[in-house]
């Protein structure tokens, strides 16, 4: 009896110990298996971390500046040492008044150190500027990257959302569609329904399968787009959180144009004007004399023999200043400075072109997004009335006053006017993410967008 009552406290003992650390390793297993699920937000944080666009970038950002730092350098001393050993072959020979003189000696060896540097150089100081408006330039192109990578994220995002709105309704349309087969199956099994009816809510089921898989595609479709968009495997398991109708409180702020400011397009073009402009200034400054400073320290050695431990060594030193003055180059300077004249004329007028086509974009969102607006109360207004008249269908059939006919067209009625909803509100985001970005508007930091 006491070997009975201490194998049941062994197996109390195990119970408590093995079946919540079983309970546990389940928990996380079923943890791991579930999907990563992300707000636009976080979505957008991964992206501009992890794209490759959005690293290319930055790298960019990191080479115009090394190249900054060199041009920099130029106005700093550049410093040398070099070392030449000559060995005559055959020596030199003269002949003076009949006779043969050779000249100089087997071995030739000097070494020194020599330091060079500009003091006046128009040209050299011109292309600073120059240097330093190509890092400006790096910088806001990077920023139009995270423009351009925050708008896609927003509409891959915004694409999810929306074939997961449609898979719900034609998820729906399909589940209603089985119902009524069912119940009609049973009233045809008893014969309270005609074999019309019992053929067509199978074709109704039937119809309803291909949009419901088509939906499903269009979720998978759509997570890849946007897991390539974040830079993440595809075989990550990613969900996003929320649904279009979290957004339907967008539709009823105000809508505003705004100006392009901020338009990361139009700022590269006037850091491209200022860059053209300076690069004029700097094809000019070629025709201006410059002043250079050198000074070296050098030994001379010349012997006979290799013992080169035993030469004397000459020490002798030079400064010079170098002064050069450009007088004529063929009209070639003059033909440089004409183009950029013209460059600056070109990027003028590009300018210009570009300003009208985005102004005239910003209006085409911000006219879209007051249809959207439209379409959406429509809709919204439609999908109750639709649903009653669903209902009311069914329940006329159900007591003989109907037909399928009338279940299948409030059917589709109900349906438009939700797809209608779910895309009124699509469209309103992304033409408010288009807007925004052409107006620059969005904050591309990485740590909080």
């Amino acid at each position: 009896m006491k070997r009975k009552n201490l194998f049941y406290l062994l197996m109390a003992l195990m119970c408590v110990v093995v079946v919540p650390a079983v309970a546990q390793e389940n928990a996380e297993t079923a943890k791991s298996d579930a999907p990563l699920v992300l707000s636009l937000d976080e979505a957008l944080q991964i992206a501009l971390s992890d794209n490759p666009t959005v690293k290319i970038a930055d790298k960019t950002i990191q080479v115009k500046k090394y190249a900054k730092r060199g041009t920099y350098a130029s106005l700093w001393p550049e410093i040398s040492a070099s070392a030449t050993y000559q060995r005559y072959i055959k020596k030199q020979t003269f002949h003076i008044m009949g006779q043969t003189m050779t000249v100089g000696t087997t071995n030739n060896v000097s070494a020194g150190v020599n330091a060079a540097m500009p003091l006046i150089n128009a040209q050299l100081w011109k292309s600073l500027k120059l240097s330093a408006l190509d890092v400006e330039l790096a910088v806001e192109q990077a920023r139009s990257s995270r423009i351009d990578m925050v708008e896609q994220v927003s509409k891959a995002f915004y694409q999810v959302l929306l074939a997961k709105d449609s898979y719900d309704v034609y998820k729906r349309v399909y589940d209603n569609a089985v119902e009524n087969h069912k119940i009609i199956e049973k009233k045809f099994s008893v014969g309270s329904v005609s074999e019309y009816d019992f053929i067509r809510s199978q074709v109704t089921v039937a119809n309803a399968e291909p949009n419901l898989f088509n939906a499903e595609n269009s979720i998978v479709v759509a997570l890849w787009q946007l897991k390539a968009l974040l830079g993440v495997d595809l075989n990550t398991d990613i969900d996003c959180a929320g649904k279009l109708g979290d957004y339907e409180v967008e539709l009823d702020s105000q809508i505003e144009m705004g100006d392009l400011q901020n338009n990361s397009t139009m700022q590269q073009f006037e850091i491209q004007e200022k860059m053209l402009k300076q690069a004029l200034k700097v094809k000019r400054a070629a025709n201006l004399p410059s002043l250079a400073f050198s000074i070296g320290y050098n030994y001379v050695a010349m012997d006979e023999t290799t013992n080169f431990l035993h030469y004397n060594w000459n020490p002798y030193s030079v400064a010079a200043l170098s002064l050069n003055v450009p007088i004529f180059a063929g009209g070639k300077r003059r033909a440089e400075i004409q183009q950029a004249k013209i460059d600056v004329e070109n990027i003028q007028l590009q300018r210009e072109n570009t300003e009208r086509q985005l102004r005239t974009a910003v209006m085409s969102y911000y006219s879209n997004m007051l249809t959207n607006v439209k379409q959406y109360h429509a809709s919204a207004q439609t999908i109750s009335q639709a649903k009653r008249g669903y209902d009311i269908a069914v329940k006329r059939y159900d007591v003989g006053g109907g037909t399928l006919v009338d279940i299948d067209n409030s059917q589709l009625a109900y349906t438009q006017a939700e797809l209608s909803r779910s895309t009124a509100i699509y469209n309103y985001l992304v033409n408010q993410v288009s807007m925004a970005k052409i107006l620059g508007t969005q904050n591309v930091n990485n740590n909080e967008n």
